[in-house]
């Protein structure tokens, strides 16, 4: 990884709520809100922001864990602000806490752990397990 990646660096998202983003199973909306499977896309994609600009072209992250609470609903067209701060890394684990806001305060929390792998490792992780 590049040098200058810094505890306490943050990165935020701002996303509205959409009908593809409802709580369903089966193509069947259970719920007209904002899914948890939603929350931790884009949980995921705030703390991938984190790491992007420190990547070396031989590199990429993985998502290695996410522990979610998701405490509040956000319903159609709610926006909502989801902030990822670096909390720890090592190199290659890098860990963030993530926070996501609709209107209405607080309605998630969690933490990404992503791992920094080259490419190549990678690939071959992928070939392996396709077979």
């Amino acid at each position: 990884m590049k040098p200058g990646m810094e505890i306490g660096r943050q990165e935020t998202i701002e996303i509205k709520v959409t009908e593809d983003m409802f709580a369903s199973f089966e193509g069947k909306v259970v719920h007209p809100v904002y899914s948890t499977v939603a929350m931790v896309y884009h949980m995921e994609w705030v703390s991938r922001k984190i790491i992007l600009p420190f990547l070396e072209e031989h590199e990429e992250g993985m998502g290695a864990a996410v522990e979610i609470k998701h405490i509040n609903a956000s319903p159609l067209h709610s926006n909502v602000i989801l902030t990822a701060t670096l909390t720890a890394f090592d190199g290659q684990q890098v860990f963030t806490a993530v926070e996501a806001f609709n209107e209405k305060g607080l309605i998630g929390k969690g933490e990404v752990k992503q791992v920094i792998l080259p490419k190549k490792v990678i690939q071959e992780k992928l070939s392996i397990s396709s077979k």
